[in-house]
């Protein structure tokens, strides 16, 4: 099966974000733009757009703003069919971009949105899975509480028996968990993931792995990093995303694979990208990631791909990153 018929399938809530025009603060005019996202439907996006097969699996509120979330997904090429229809909430969120010396700046009113009132019957897991070729999950949903949380363990249960891979995205998202300790919830779940990614600041949050020296230039660190991980919850793959930011309009952008079966850690590259906008680079580095592991590429290719695929996002507006392969390719052999 090649990748562009593999199946992915992603769990999450789909956030509807407003957004000032240009480096507006929130509110200043009375104008809002509207982006569609979440990260796990940022992943789905991205696959589609990368000619991987993905399936976004969700519950969003009936009418209008429902339907038009739905549409959006599958305008970017992305399988609804199993997404449920639910409730009368749709998450929302506020993102003031920044600008030089201001730093972005996010405002969350997702409380009782029809995704976080689901229930663990919602979904057919077994159904769901048995054809797929890949699961992908972030520590985004198990913030939103038990329902969500019992449902990503279901769907681990039934990525089990049918031998379907699973990536775990940490995506450390400090005011979902204000005031709970997310280890107790995050480390069972990292045991059950075939690949780990996250930044060394979510890792050590929500896993309690310090990275000694997590500068960028401490390769050997984010390596020994990556190897207590596996150790500890038998992850086969590692992959470490590290973001400099360098002001709120110019970041440095780098990431690292490393990988238990070989003990080789592959360096995906660095960038220094003048930001349009942030949101989205990793769920952009885990669709560029995918892709490539699903077509059996190298592995040091496909943390290069992934890394440029993620610092091309962060040249585009809005959550989802909105390149082909061939952009990607250019990227990484520019021609002379």
């Amino acid at each position: 099966m090649s990748a562009a018929t593999a199946p992915v399938v992603t769990f999450g809530e789909v956030l509807l974000r407003l957004s000032p025009p240009e480096r507006e603060r929130l509110f200043q005019s009375p104008s809002l733009r509207t982006w569609w996202g979440g990260a796990e439907a940022n992943v789905a996006a991205g696959l589609a757009n990368l000619g991987t097969a993905s399936q976004h699996i969700t519950i969003l509120p009936e009418g209008p703003i429902g339907d038009a979330a739905v549409r959006a997904l599958g305008a970017e090429g992305v399988d609804t069919r199993h997404v449920r229809r639910r409730g009368a909430r749709m998450g929302l969120y506020f993102l003031e971009g920044g600008a030089d010396l201001r730093p972005l700046r996010v405002v969350y009113d997702r409380a009782h949105s029809a995704f976080s009132q689901l229930a663990p019957t919602d979904f057919d897991w077994a159904s769901i899975l048995s054809g797929a070729r890949w699961l992908h999950l972030t520590g985004i949903s198990p913030a939103l509480g038990d329902a969500p949380l019992r449902c990503v363990h279901d769907a681990l249960d039934a990525a089990e028996a049918h031998r379907v891979p699973v990536s775990l995205d940490l995506n450390y998202r400090p005011a979902l968990w204000a005031g709970r300790d997310p280890r107790a919830i995050m480390q069972p779940l990292a045991a059950r993931a075939t690949c780990l990614i996250a930044n060394p600041g979510a890792i050590e949050v929500m896993l309690g792995h310090t990275t000694a020296g997590n500068a960028p230039e401490a390769p050997e660190a984010i390596r020994a990093t990556a190897e207590a991980l596996h150790r500890e919850y038998g992850c086969a793959r590692v992959a470490t995303t590290q973001r400099e930011i360098l002001s709120a309009s110019v970041h440095g952008w780098q990431a690292h694979l490393w990988d238990a079966a070989t003990n080789a850690m592959h360096y995906g590259g660095r960038y220094e990208v003048q930001l349009v906008d942030r949101v989205g680079g990793g769920d952009a580095f885990v669709a560029g990631l995918l892709h490539q592991l699903l077509a059996d590429a190298p592995l040091d290719y496909a943390v290069r791909f992934a890394t440029a695929a993620s610092a091309l996002k962060l040249t585009i507006p809005g959550d989802i990153n909105r390149v082909r392969v061939a952009d990607v390719e250019q990227l990484l052999s520019p021609a002379t």
